[in-house]
C-alpha cells in the first residue's frame, strides 16, 4: 500500500464496489508525480474517518477512478488533542505542525505570543493558515491519518485563556514544578476516566516562540485555568517541545 490520498467533499459513495474519484490536484500529482496505473492497488480517505482500499480504473492526469475493495469508518478520538503553536520565526514553528500531525494531534491552532519574532498581519493572517493547513494536509496523508486535523484561527492570548476554561490546557513550561508524564489522564484500561481528568475536554498544548511563553502570559493563562508541566531537564525547541508532549500524551491516554 505504496499511495494514500485524500478524496474530500461530499457527493462520494464510498461503499464497496462503488467507484471514487480523485480530480484535480490531487488526481494529477498521484499520475504524474507517483506513476499511479491502472490495475494497482490504492487506500483513500475523505479525512473525516473512512478509508477505502481498491483497485484503480482509470488513471490520467484530470481524474483518478478507484473501484472500492473494502470500507473502514474509524471515530474520532476522545478527547482531542490540539496544539496552540506559537509563530516562530523560519519555518520552526511549520516544522511542529507537520510532526504533530505525524504524531496524531487532532487540531492546531496558529498563536500570536507576546515573544513570536513571526507576526501574520492583513493578508499574511489567511495565507499563514492555509500554509499550516497545506501541511497538515500532506503530514496527514503521509501518516495515512482517517481523520484530518483541523487548523484553528490565529489566536491572541486572551483568546487561549478563554479557552482555558473549557479545556484541559497544558502550558509546556521549562521551569514547571510538575512534569507532563505525572499527570494522570487515562485509566488501566485506556477509557480516560478518573477523578484527576474529564474524558470530554480537549486537551491544549501551549508551546511559546523561541523565548518562551512570556512571564505575564503564563499568569494569565494559569489564571485561566492553564497547568504549566515541563517535558524534562532537556530544553527543547519550539519545533519539537509539541510534538514531544503529543508522544507522551498518546502513550498516556493508550493511543499508542
Amino acid at each position: 500500500m505504496a499511495h494514500f490520498y485524500l478524496a474530500e467533499g461530499g457527493g462520494a459513495d464510498w461503499t464497496v464496489g462503488a467507484w471514487v474519484s480523485l480530480v484535480g490536484a490531487e488526481a494529477k500529482h498521484a499520475v504524474t508525480v507517483s506513476r499511479v496505473r491502472v490495475g494497482e492497488t490504492l487506500e483513500l480517505g475523505d479525512g473525516a474517518g473512512t478509508l477505502a482500499r481498491g483497485i484503480v480504473t482509470r488513471a490520467d492526469a484530470a481524474e483518478l477512478v478507484l473501484q472500492v475493495e473494502s470500507v473502514e469508518r474509524v471515530p474520532p478520538r476522545s478527547p482531542r488533542i490540539q496544539l496552540a503553536q506559537a509563530l516562530a520565526k523560519g519555518d520552526r514553528d511549520e516544522l511542529a505542525v507537520q510532526a504533530a500531525t505525524e504524531l496524531g494531534v487532532d487540531g492546531v491552532l496558529p498563536w500570536s505570543a507576546a515573544r513570536s519574532i513571526s507576526r501574520w498581519q492583513g493578508h499574511k493572517v489567511a495565507k499563514g493558515r492555509e500554509r499550516w493547513a497545506a501541511i497538515v494536509r500532506e503530514a496527514a496523508k503521509q501518516s495515512i491519518r482517517p481523520w484530518l486535523p483541523t487548523v484553528g484561527e490565529l489566536m491572541t492570548t486572551r483568546q487561549l485563556a478563554e479557552l482555558a476554561g473549557s479545556t484541559r490546557m497544558l502550558l509546556l513550561e521549562p521551569t514547571a514544578t510538575s512534569a507532563i508524564s505525572d499527570l494522570r489522564l487515562a485509566d488501566a484500561d485506556g477509557a480516560g476516566r478518573n477523578a484527576e481528568a474529564d474524558p470530554d475536554r480537549d486537551i491544549v498544548l501551549v508551546v511559546g516562540p523561541e523565548g518562551g511563553i512570556a512571564p505575564e502570559e503564563l499568569e494569565t493563562l494559569t489564571r485561566a485555568g492553564a497547568t504549566a508541566v515541563r517535558l524534562g531537564p532537556e530544553v527543547l525547541r519550539t519545533s519539537t517541545a509539541g510534538p514531544a508532549a503529543i508522544a507522551v500524551l498518546n502513550v498516556a491516554l493508550a493511543r499508542w
